[in-house]
């Protein structure tokens, strides 16, 4: 124990949880540079900064030429400075708020401007009643391929592909995008920083009453996803529904219209990649990495992530669920107050590889510590020093204790060593509420 650490511990024990937090300085690596906007575009992923600072480094678009530096105010602006400059370094800065469903002015349209072939939500909705339909087979026939028009309508406005060499990053402390979902795909060298990300919603999701014993509604679309690419840093980003929860969605066949998947997956083949100092929240399947049991193929030996001093707050699961990947999961901050549904955090899948360490917990008294943890698969992980409400936790064993039919083994079978300072988990909660999201004085 290195000892920064051991003096934290012992001022801990003096003074108590709140004493500490008042006491203890903020770490070095975030102490205050220019506010956002203001220099911050070059700047490159530290040495050592997790997975992101191996095999090479993370620089985006730091080398970008005067006139591969865009500020972009809506969508078709956005597409057009990424497409102005293919793969050579550039700068894309978001002004003001993009919204993903728009016209070509930027004006925000309704999800009736993609419907097409007659397609309404109510005509769907008799069609595919249950007690018209059944629950044996997914919908076919006129209305399901109308939906299908729609849905492919509204994705090619929603999707923007992000290209290689590119820094893209928010001007001041509001920049937003809305309704749009950002693919990091197949590309390499990639930053993301200092962006709201709001309401990714799909307009036309699929009634499925084969998915599960009730039946379910899914959607397309995530926030951000980095899709088979590497060198990626995703920092001080805010993560969210906006103003569309889940919660407040309505019920159709007994099951919630459920127009939102992710909020930031990682997934098929996606490698060397650090997440840091971004809030995740209101949300229900928040981050994947690793897609599928069955792509063990494009996957093993890559869906290595840093995840550090990131906030999850009341979110329902994945935070993240992992398959295959070295992830890293340390000095994060996990919420979840009264009301909230919690099912789990950490998601151990098909051959993960997951060490959670020095990690914090605030959770409500109706949070059973037990499913902190949840198996999905038969694969080991590492997770020491966390605490949970104040009290260190060994989450392994309170999982095995309260949940033995899903006895999980310790020890990922790998240490990380791409790291930067490491916070005690007590400090954690003070640290990631100061500098933790979009708007916030940034690293580097």
């Amino acid at each position: 124990m290195s000892a920064r650490m051991r003096h934290l511990r012992a001022t801990a024990v003096v003074l108590g949880t709140a004493s500490l937090a008042l006491a203890v300085s903020v770490p070095a690596q975030a102490t205050s540079r220019p506010a956002p906007g203001k220099g911050i575009e070059r700047a490159v992923l530290p040495a050592g900064d997790g997975w992101a600072s191996a095999e090479g480094s993370t620089t985006g678009g730091a080398d970008a030429t005067p006139d591969h530096v865009y500020t972009v105010t809506n969508r078709a602006e956005l597409i057009a400075a990424f497409a102005d400059a293919g793969d050579a370094p550039k700068i894309v800065r978001i002004a003001g708020t993009i919204h993903g469903n728009a016209d070509a002015a930027g004006t925000p349209i309704g999800c009736e401007e993609y419907q097409r072939d007659g397609y309404t939500l109510e005509k769907y909705l008799t069609a595919y009643d249950p007690e018209v339909w059944g629950m044996d087979e997914v919908p076919s026939g006129p209305l399901e391929d109308a939906r299908v028009a729609s849905a492919k309508l509204q994705a090619a406005a929603v999707n923007v592909k992000v290209p290689s060499n590119t820094t893209l990053v928010g001007v001041g402390r509001n920049a937003t995008v809305v309704g749009a979902s950002l693919q990091v795909k197949n590309v390499s060298n990639v930053i993301v920083r200092n962006i709201s990300f709001e309401d990714t919603y799909d307009c036309f999701p699929q009634w499925d009453p084969t998915d599960g014993d009730t039946g379910h509604w899914n959607s397309e679309y995530d926030n951000l996803v980095v899709y088979g690419s590497d060198h990626v840093w995703v920092d001080h980003n805010t993560f969210s529904d906006g103003d569309r929860p889940d919660a407040d969605q309505p019920s159709y066949f007994d099951e919630l219209f459920q127009q939102h998947d992710g909020l930031f997956d990682i997934v098929r083949g996606a490698d060397l990649v650090t997440v840091s100092y971004n809030v995740l929240k209101d949300h229900d399947k928040t981050m994947l990495i690793g897609n599928s049991d069955g792509a063990g193929a494009d996957d093993r030996g890559k869906l290595r992530v840093t995840l550090h001093h990131n906030l999850f707050k009341d979110v329902n699961e994945r935070a993240p669920r992992v398959r295959f990947g070295q992830v890293d999961s340390y000095n994060n901050h996990f919420v979840s107050t009264k009301g909230s549904a919690y099912g789990y955090s950490y998601g151990i899948g098909a051959e993960s590889q997951l060490v959670a360490e020095h990690n914090a917990f605030t959770l409500h008294s109706g949070v059973d510590k037990a499913t902190i943890l949840k198996k999905w698969s038969e694969s080991s992980l590492t997770a020491g020093d966390n605490y949970v409400n104040g009290r260190k936790t060994d989450l392994i064993a309170v999982h095995n204790a309260g949940v033995p039919a899903e006895h999980l083994t310790e020890g990922a079978g790998w240490k990380p060593k791409l790291r930067t300072t490491v916070d005690h988990p007590l400090v954690v909660p003070l640290v990631v509420a100061l500098k933790a999201g979009a708007g916030r004085t940034l690293i580097g």
